[in-house]
């Protein structure tokens, strides 16, 4: 049985998680991306410095300005925003379309560099190595839905360890999310299987 706060009945008659809301570009978000198997170092990359962003605010709020992001960060473009600069900081820091947070700026350079170190598709390679074995059941609610696992703590330690900042293990868990490495759309949902 799905609890009625974590699925509801849309404007257009479909049933999603209720974290969606009545948000058009949230909606958007759940069904066209949320959870959909994202592959390619770029991706990820841009994947990973927004949900840095996201460190303590909202999701919405990252989503309204990620237009914003990808222009400020050369459209995650790996090489161009590793050879960012302290100007390109100072820059970056009077930029509204985005978060302005010194240290989530530096962070998204920084972790660049580290990408551009990598091989290519190893950072791919690596994320995806952290998906789940086993599927788990899917969620009845939003309060069956972990905010870290093992997974995501093993992931985190280990993009630490490469030097990747910004990369808790909550964070991660969201990216695993995102990024469709764990299916997290609960009972009732449509896009749940």
């Amino acid at each position: 049985m799905t609890d009625r706060a974590s699925a509801v009945v849309g404007e257009d008659g479909l049933t999603r998680c209720a974290w969606v809301g009545n948000d058009p570009e949230y909606r958007r978000y759940h069904d066209e991306e949320w959870g959909r198997p994202l592959h390619g170092d770029q991706r990820l990359f841009e994947k990973i410095a927004l949900e840095g962003f996201q460190a303590g605010l909202s999701w919405i709020t990252i989503l309204r300005r990620r237009a914003g992001f990808r222009e400020a960060f050369l459209g995650f473009d790996v090489a161009r925003v590793a050879a960012m600069g302290p100007h390109d900081v100072e820059a970056l820091m009077l930029d509204a379309r985005i978060i302005r947070n010194r240290a989530k700026i530096e962070a998204t350079i920084s972790n660049a560099r580290v990408t551009l170190e990598m091989n290519e598709g190893e950072l791919d390679e690596l994320v995806w190595s952290f998906a789940p074995s086993a599927r788990r059941r899917r969620p009845n609610s939003l309060g069956d839905i972990p905010a870290v696992t093992t997974e995501s703590t093993a992931l985190s330690k280990t993009l630490r360890s490469r030097g990747f900042r910004f990369v808790g293990p909550t964070t991660m868990y969201a990216l695993m999310q995102s990024a469709g490495l764990v299916d997290d759309h609960v009972v009732g949902c449509h896009r749940a299987d």
